[in-house]
């Protein structure tokens, strides 16, 4: 009887456990999301090609426009997204503006040469295909079910002295809403 009744007071313990809210008090690693005033990560992107390294965090100690798309040659981004920085007539008031996205820099040199074939807009195309640039900004998600793997979300991260003055990030992550250059460019 002793036996059963602790065996009984130690499953409903357990279950007790797994049925209380749970909460973390420890982490090796906090959750971050890129933030007015960080710095533009130290990382090295591709383009064009793979041996051709850019340092995005170099390139932009001034002013300039990161532009996160999920993917090269979606709909969304090839049809609405960068098309309406390349038509703006504020883009030359912007600064340097790149246009990143999870995906190889061959396929990144095509997508510029197909959305801007004279290359007038200044928008330069660089690939980040093992995500170092997009994990460090905290801008990753689970892109699986759609683009077979883990992508960028779709953002505008203003850049004034290698700092982010504004963030301008996708809540659904793929949508078109606050990252559009009627929006960001004002």
């Amino acid at each position: 009887m002793f036996a059963s009744r602790h065996l009984l007071a130690g499953r409903q313990l357990a279950f007790r456990r797994l049925a209380a809210p749970q909460s973390a008090t420890f982490s090796t690693s906090g959750v971050r999301s890129v933030a007015v005033g960080d710095r533009i990560p130290n990382v090295e992107l591709m383009e064009g090609s793979p041996g051709n390294k850019v340092n995005i965090a170099k390139e932009l100690e001034g002013k300039g426009l990161v532009i996160g798309v999920p993917a090269a040659f979606s709909p969304s981004c090839s049809e609405n997204h960068i098309p309406g920085y390349i038509n703006s007539s504020k883009l030359k008031d912007a600064g340097k503006v790149f246009v990143v996205s999870v995906n190889d820099a061959f396929v990144m040199k095509a997508w510029g040469k197909t959305l801007d074939p004279s290359g007038e807009s200044g928008i330069r195309f660089l690939a980040d295909p093992d995500l170092k640039f997009t994990k460090e900004l905290d801008l990753s998600f689970d892109g699986a079910a759609i683009f077979g793997g883990d992508r960028g979300k779709r953002y505008v991260l203003v850049v004034e002295n290698g700092a982010v003055k504004e963030a301008h990030v996708e809540p659904d992550n793929t949508g078109l809403d606050v990252s559009a250059a009627a929006k960001v460019l004002g």
